[in-house]
């Protein structure tokens, strides 16, 4: 009853948005969260340059769609436009694992080229199954969270690994631990039940579930830095007028801008926060950082062979 219901729901709002130029994009994150907050900007921004003829509405938090599920109904047109993580189509192609390779990119401005040479790609990918590709807001850099320190990768065998995509799977099993799908909202609980005992993820994502709480160490290993895209359904993008086309990918651009200036900000007020919360955070050993990199070149590796053309050409972009 509670599925047909939200079928029920989601098939109205898009109905009702054909007549009235009215979207709804859902987010998979909390308004604590710059993509979030951004998103927000982006729906402000061509909402006002387009006087109202075109309104959307951002749903955050997964409050409409949960995130796994954001990009078929955006592909179905049950929903405008839609935020993800980028990383979690990695299994539909490879060329949506780009970001989650470890020690591939780990400073933002390499970040920014890597994404600059993986865009026609993506591009490419998401205009194939009826998406086109708006903006992306990069996250602070990925290092691990844990209960207890640790120095060389022995340290978390055995260990239950938080994974949010196919290619933090992947790490896990490299890394001797045991890989386990959680999403944001639910790592306290998974943290406090034993369900996981450690992650990988940004300060931000510390910050809005309160690491604290349930482990004591951060290890900045910024093994790479991901990111969430925005995407539209082509045919409700294509339905719009060429003035109000315009200003949504206008809007798109600007909020692509913003992202990548606020996210080093975020990223050093986020980690000052995990200090100030009592979280003991240090740099990592020189034996964990030789294995992690181990561990990349192996990835970047198998990455390769799962598509030899489009991967090539996306590294060879990204190291002309």
């Amino acid at each position: 009853m509670k599925k047909l219901t939200s079928a029920l729901l989601i098939s109205g709002l898009a109905s009702t948005a054909a007549i009235a130029d009215k979207w709804h994009m859902p987010t998979p994150y909390g308004d604590g969260n710059l993509p979030t907050q951004i998103a927000y900007g982006f729906a402000e921004e061509i909402k006002e340059k387009t006087n109202g003829d075109l309104d959307i509405t951002v749903h955050s938090g997964g409050s409409l769609v949960k995130h796994t599920e954001i990009p078929r109904a955006v592909k179905t047109g049950q929903v405008q436009a839609g935020e993800i993580f980028l990383g979690i189509l990695g299994n539909e192609h490879p060329v949506y694992k780009h970001d989650n390779i470890p020690f591939l990119a780990t400073t933002f401005e390499d970040a920014k080229k890597l994404w600059e040479a993986a865009k026609p790609s993506v591009d490419k990918q998401l205009n194939k199954s009826g998406m086109k590709l708006l903006y992306a807001v990069a996250w602070p850099a990925q290092s691990l969270y844990t209960k207890r320190p640790v120095t060389q990768l022995s340290d978390l065998e055995g260990a239950k690994m938080r994974a949010y995509s196919p290619s933090t799977s992947r790490l896990a099993d490299l890394m001797g631990t045991t890989p386990t799908t959680i999403q944001v909202p639910d790592i306290p609980q998974a943290f406090s039940t034993g369900i996981i005992q450690a992650m990988i993820t940004s300060p931000s994502t510390g910050v809005d579930s309160q690491a604290w709480d349930y482990v004591t160490n951060y290890t900045e290993v910024s093994a790479w830095i991901p990111k969430n895209i925005v995407v539209v359904n082509k045919r409700a993008f294509r339905r719009l007028d060429k003035e109000t086309q315009q200003a949504v990918l206008d809007a798109a651009k600007h909020a692509e801008e913003m992202g990548w200036a606020k996210v080093a900000e975020r990223a050093a007020n986020d980690r000052a926060k995990l200090i100030e919360n009592g979280m003991n955070v240090q740099a990592p050993s020189e034996t964990l950082v030789k294995e992690l990199q181990a561990i990349g070149d192996t990835m970047i590796t198998e990455w390769k062979a799962e598509d030899p053309k489009e991967v090539g050409a996306i590294l060879d972009r990204y190291n002309p």
